[in-house]
């Protein structure tokens, strides 16, 4: 995303295993009635893990990931009423007719700190976002970027920013989340000025009112308007488990990213059957792959081995 770098800078290390083993149906891709003859499950990819590679030629790129398998894909590079530069309707065509439903995308407003002074800015950037992708049939509009959360105030103020952004697009017919890292797994308190990383949060002796971020951000919004979108690596890296978060929040978490280190699988660290038999369970049906790093070759490369991944899996339906 385009702050996501400016928001976070952190990559390492994670959990257990996965493997997979495959299934044949011909799926129809979610909203838009758009056919990718080529898919057999129907998966998803957030399209900014191809970075650059994919600006070199974009009607050939993802007519490349719909070759791959995947069915849906979540968007990424919006500004100025134009993704990739590309005017929408322009993108929708080349997406449809590489048999990809847009059916999500990623867009964080123009600023970090949410204050009472910016409040109406930040509607304004949401009505106008939220607007630009009905137009295009998108289904969710969500946020990868954390905003400020030094203290359980500023955590319960960005909540209540997150439902007036939900109010705002579900005038529009779309629904908002908001998608995490591992610096939502923090700790906060009351008047706090920073956040702290680490199970362990404050220590032995911690103040009352200590708060995850995360649990703060769910408690904080109205459940009928925000839903949130799971980084099941970014959960793990900050030391929490997705699939207990996902047992806990079942009517909440309602997306998820699937991420690895690198290509899915290959990491030994990530236990996806465990994920996807919890994501079964709970109904969830919208999942993006996305990868941040790979340096074994090309972008389309790692792309094409995590849906390889996916596409075998037994446990993913």
């Amino acid at each position: 995303m385009e702050n996501r770098r400016d928001f976070f800078k952190k990559v390492s290390l994670l959990t257990a295993g996965g493997l997979l083993a495959g299934q044949s149906t011909i799926v129809k891709a979610a909203t838009s009635g758009v056919t990718n003859k080529n898919a057999s499950k129907i998966i998803g990819l957030q399209i900014y893990s191809l970075f650059d590679e994919l600006d070199k030629d974009i009607p050939g790129g993802l007519k490349e990931v719909g070759k791959m398998g995947y069915s849906t894909i979540e968007l990424a590079g919006y500004g100025d009423g134009k993704i990739k530069g590309i005017e929408m309707a322009e993108f929708k065509k080349m997406a449809n007719d590489a048999g990809l439903a847009i059916t999500s995308t990623h867009v964080n407003p123009p600023v970090r700190e949410y204050t009472k002074e910016n409040k109406q800015q930040i509607a304004d950037f949401w009505k106008k976002a939220a607007d630009d992708h009905a137009k295009i049939g998108v289904k969710y509009l969500i946020q990868p970027g954390q905003p400020s959360t030094r203290s359980t105030e500023e955590v319960a103020y960005v909540g209540e920013i997150f439902t007036e952004a939900g109010r705002i697009a579900k005038a529009a017919g779309l629904e908002f989340g908001y998608h995490n890292h591992d610096g939502e797994f923090a700790r906060v308190i009351p008047g706090g000025a920073e956040s702290v990383s680490g199970r362990q949060g404050f220590g032995r002796r911690a103040p009352e009112g200590i708060e995850i971020i995360y649990d703060g951000l769910l408690k904080h919004t109205d459940p009928s308007l925000v839903f949130f979108e799971m980084d099941v690596y970014w959960t793990v890296m900050g030391q929490q488990d997705p699939v207990e978060y996902m047992k806990k929040y079942a009517d909440r978490i309602k997306v998820l990213h699937i991420k690895d280190k690198a290509v899915l699988g290959q990491s030994g660290m990530m236990n996806f059957e465990m994920i996807f038999k919890q994501a079964n369970t709970n109904g969830i049906k919208d999942y993006f792959v996305e990868l941040e790093r790979y340096t074994g070759g090309t972008q389309f490369e790692g792309v094409k081995g995590c849906a390889d991944y996916l596409l075998k899996a037994k446990f993913v339906k």
